[in-house]
């Protein structure tokens, strides 16, 4: 006899961030139906859909009601950090969790969360340890005006300060601005060598627009001498941006049609968004599986035994390890610039040990 569980999904199909949650939420639903179809899980997955819309007051009242009204105990969903924050309260309260598959900016470990893409030692340290060398130090921040890029952007100049390097500028829109015009023209007043890109959704694709135009004026506002560098920023969103995207430097742990990635990669995954809510997904049922409290176990009860090293995640920060891979978009799709196997994560950046260790740029002979 399956075992029948109900599980939330909190995911907005409208919005500033829809390319990004609907990325989410399609594989988070492959792995339902991958579950349901595997006779070795002995689960049938029951998913309890909510639509916040991408309104931020809609979220707590609508993760309450998952709780309140059904059987889930757990909930996979939430793109925004803020939202992330808004439902955690609720889930403390009710005994839930939710599992998190977006990037986020550290300095979190709920015991009410699991997080299954990456943080900063996963993806904002080695982006810029590893284009410092390459392009220089003299950086421009930008982000939405909110937890994701306030943080995003307090790690990266505390970076920048280290190597020895000057933040030329920082610029914040609220979620959903797309007036980007004092950010160019403060970037072409400032001329720096990278600019940090921590927009999102609409802001972030009229900056990319205006920013390349800026690039066909002056030749130096190109990939080749001030590239936009990225943590959040994937092929689900690529088709927004066409031209605008090409030269874009992003670092996270799976990118569409590269060779050499870890198990799950070969499925075909359309960006690490979406490889990231599957694999949740399939955390959560391999759990389930092997515990007989399965619909109404804690995480705590889920991950005590051999829990924790069965599934991967870390039973004091709730992360995993992840593999950290920068690429660049050329010719609209994303090529692998760099890569290295599986990093632990270290969400308060208290190890040094778990920064991957960067190599110098090949130099290349000129005779």
């Amino acid at each position: 006899m399956r075992k029948t569980v109900e599980i939330g999904l909190l995911y907005s199909r409208e919005g500033n961030y829809a390319r990004i949650s609907e990325a989410c939420r399609q594989g988070a639903l492959g792995a339902i139906a991958e579950v349901n179809s595997d006779a070795a899980f002995g689960l049938e997955l029951i998913a309890v859909e909510r639509n916040p819309r991408g309104n931020i007051d809609l979220y707590q009242p609508l993760c309450a009601e998952i709780l309140r009204e059904t059987s889930a105990r757990h909930v996979v969903g939430c793109v925004t950090s803020w939202s992330r924050k808004e439902i955690i309260p609720t889930l403390e309260r009710a005994g839930g969790t939710l599992w998190y598959a977006c990037p986020y900016e550290g300095f979190e470990a709920s015991d009410s969360v699991v997080y299954t893409h990456a943080c900063p030692n996963q993806h904002l340290l080695p982006l810029l340890q590893w284009a410092f060398p390459r392009y220089g130090r003299r950086g421009y921040l930008t982000g939405s005006n909110y937890i994701w890029g306030w943080e995003m952007n307090r790690v990266a100049r505390d970076q920048i300060a280290a190597a020895g390097g000057t933040v030329m500028g920082e610029r914040y829109l609220p979620i959903g601005d797309t007036d980007v015009a004092r950010i160019i023209e403060e970037i072409r007043a400032t001329r720096p060598d990278f600019i940090l890109n921590s927009l999102i959704g609409p802001s972030s694709y009229q900056f990319l627009h205006a920013y390349a135009a800026l690039g066909r004026e002056d030749a130096h506002f190109t990939e080749a001498t001030c590239p936009v560098l990225s943590c959040n920023l994937t092929e689900c969103e690529l088709g927004e941006l066409g031209e605008a995207a090409e030269g874009l430097i992003s670092a996270g742990p799976y990118f569409s049609g590269v060779r050499g990635q870890p198990p799950g990669a070969a499925r075909g995954f359309g960006s690490s968004l979406e490889a990231a809510a599957h694999s949740a997904v399939i955390k959560l049922a391999g759990l389930l599986a092997h515990h007989p409290k399965h619909a109404s176990a804690s995480l705590g009860e889920l991950l005590a035994g051999s829990g924790a090293a069965r599934s991967g995640i870390d039973p004091e920060t709730h992360h995993i390890a992840l593999p950290v891979l920068i690429a660049q978009v050329q010719d609209g799709g994303f090529r692998v610039q760099e890569r290295w196997p599986e990093v632990a994560a270290d969400p308060y950046l208290s190890h040094r040990d778990r920064s991957p260790a960067m190599r110098r740029p090949k130099l290349s002979v000129v005779r």
